[in-house]
């Protein structure tokens, strides 16, 4: 099967995007933001967490917790949690006892924009270093595949733009067609193992900003730096 592969290296803005137009139920959407959301929800989701919703605006996320007592609101503005939110966006605080059996309504400044953006195709999955390799052997009999970078506001963000060179430098090399100039140029980007991964996300702006703010979002940068740490790729 020849799979087709397709990426967009920043999709979205805070105004809340639409499905793109080709996202329709024969794709296969992957969703990618490192820092943190898909790294965080990927943790949540092998804790045991029920669904993930992802939502563009913080209103949205209370609105469906108000509605339902098997709902988490959680999310960030900024990098932080958001006031009234149940958690924020650190991969350890989705631990089993918080999240396992419950509805995540997920509402973050970047991340959950991207998975809005694949919110039409018939499987969605979350890619994140942590989760690559695992990611990587779902969409093996995929034929169409589409990528989705958070970036950073709307515009480019390294970390993103490399773990979706990541995945299309393997796909290509068995045989993916890389449509688009987008998919291509990311190969140049792709890290070549763990200590590529690690200086990458270490050193990108977002990564340097996160852990500005104190040890606990260094320890948050520190593991989404890290290359298969997960073996299940996490859907939505």
């Amino acid at each position: 099967m020849r799979v087709r592969v397709d990426l967009v290296p920043g999709p979205a803005l805070p105004s809340g995007p639409a499905a793109p137009a080709r996202a329709t139920p024969r794709w296969t959407g992957v969703a990618i933001d490192v820092l943190r959301a898909t790294t965080t929800l990927s943790v949540a989701l092998a804790a045991g967490a029920k669904r993930v919703v992802p939502l563009a605006r913080v209103d949205e996320a209370l609105a469906l917790r108000a509605r339902s007592p098997d709902v988490l609101a959680c999310g960030e503005r900024d990098g932080r949690i958001v006031p009234g939110f149940d958690l924020g966006n650190s991969p350890f605080e989705y631990t089993a006892d918080r999240v396992a059996g419950r509805t995540l309504a997920f509402a973050s400044t970047n991340g959950s924009h991207a998975m809005c953006a694949i919110a039409g195709c018939g499987r969605r999955l979350l890619a994140a270093f942590v989760t690559a390799s695992a990611v990587l052997e779902a969409l093996a009999d995929r034929p169409l595949v589409r990528i989705v970078c958070a970036g950073k506001l709307g515009r480019f963000a390294l970390e993103d733009a490399a773990c979706a060179g990541w995945l299309c430098e393997r796909l290509a090399a068995r045989g993916a067609v890389l449509e688009g100039p987008a998919a291509r140029l990311s190969l140049r980007l792709a890290p070549r193992d763990a200590g590529e991964v690690r200086s990458l996300v270490q050193g990108s702006s977002h990564g340097r900003e996160l852990r500005s703010l104190g040890p606990e979002y260094a320890r948050d940068v520190e593991f989404c730096a890290t290359l298969d740490s997960l073996d299940r790729a996490a859907a939505i």
